[in-house]
């Protein structure tokens, strides 16, 4: 299965290396997408589809997650699980990006995989006095962390999703949250093979919520240990990269994989495009789960 799963990102990347030529972009809506994330259904799970699930102790309340089963999906098998965080919403910016702040709005798990070989599962952020999904920050922290734990042992149990190649990715407020939530106690950082963060991190500048200072962020870091990153950023990725070298990461290049987006739209959308920060995403997501876990 690692073998196949390797395999089709790298002929998926080579497919449309050329796809566009390398220059200033605009706007990322200069670029036409190639794939469109399925709409969350109310609907059982099967192969292909996104659908509203329920962590048991929830059924009957507005506290959910998207669950996508790959269309290659077997029910003998084992998969890659990417687990993603949204945005904060509703937002938009003068450039005319806009972001609901809703789970089921997410993006960069199925422009990652193409909607093959990965199960891809949208979490919430837990208002936990509601119980429902938080549009803004975080609602509570710990019921958040213990969804995710919850979701996370409910994938593998009943759908196949492979414990040791679990992926925790995030757009804005998710970016932040991959290392915020996804580092917040060592039995949840234990849990991801490795992460994806787009478009803001964890410690590069204060937010207005509980720890956000630095050194708050950097005790988080620290539960990282080994394990890879892919932090990309509209425009400029420089902060990040700055924060890392402070926190003490003096060769960031052998774990971190920065990357500059050429263009200035804060967005998951460009993972629905035929880009070669896509495919270069793609091919580092394929090595970090192909090789020997790192711990």
């Amino acid at each position: 299965m690692r073998q196949q799963f390797a395999l089709f990102f790298v002929v998926f990347a080579l497919h449309s290396a050329n796809a566009w030529a390398e220059q200033p972009i605009k706007d990322i809506r200069e670029i036409q997408p190639d794939l469109a994330a399925p709409a969350m259904t109310s609907a059982d799970p099967a192969p292909g589809k996104r659908v509203r699930h329920q962590l048991p102790q929830f059924a009957g309340t507005e506290l959910f997650h998207a669950l996508f089963l790959p269309k290659n999906w077997e029910r003998s098998k084992k998969y890659v699980v990417i687990f993603e965080y949204p945005g904060n919403g509703p937002y938009q910016n003068k450039l005319g990006d806009t972001n609901s702040g809703r789970l089921e709005d997410c993006n960069l798990g199925y422009g990652m995989s193409a909607g093959m070989d990965c199960i891809w599962v949208c979490l919430p952020f837990v208002n936990a006095e509601k119980e429902q999904q938080q549009l803004q920050w975080w609602g509570n922290a710990d019921a958040t962390v213990a969804y995710c734990k919850a979701a996370v042992k409910l994938v593998c149990e009943q759908f196949g999703g492979d414990p040791e190649r679990l992926v925790l990715c995030g757009f804005s407020r998710g970016a932040i949250a991959c290392n915020y939530i996804g580092l917040r106690d060592d039995e949840i950082a234990r849990l991801w093979r490795c992460m994806v963060v787009h478009s803001h991190y964890d410690g590069v500048r204060r937010w207005p919520h509980d720890d956000a200072d630095p050194e708050s962020a950097r005790q988080r870091l620290a539960r990282l240990s080994k394990r890879p990153q892919f932090i990309s950023h509209e425009a400029n990725i420089d902060a990040t990269r700055k924060y890392l070298q402070d926190s003490g990461f003096g060769r960031i290049d052998e774990q971190f994989t920065l990357v500059a987006l050429p263009f200035p739209n804060h967005t998951d959308g460009w993972v629905l495009r035929p880009i070669a920060e896509r495919n270069q995403l793609r091919k580092w997501l394929a090595a970090s789960l192909g090789g020997t876990e790192p711990r």
